[in-house]
């Protein structure tokens, strides 16, 4: 199977198992995750529940003031 075969079969996927894919990448590539990262990913899942996101449009309109600020 291809890189491109398997990219195409991960939106297939459920979240769940896209998880698990993204465990074992970390396992083989040797992220470590610390304690500050899972709590800033967990920070902004909830902010994400509670506040919303943004379509992806209004990002790119976006993106070139958030990284020159």
């Amino acid at each position: 199977m291809s890189v491109t075969e398997i990219i195409d079969e991960l939106p297939k996927l459920s979240a769940q198992e896209r998880e698990a894919i993204l465990h074992r990448i970390e396992e083989i590539d040797g992220i470590d995750e610390t304690p500050e990262m899972l709590a800033a990913i967990d920070e902004g899942r909830r902010s994400l529940e509670i506040q919303g996101g943004i379509p992806a449009q209004e990002v790119r309109k976006q993106i070139t003031t958030w990284v020159t600020s």
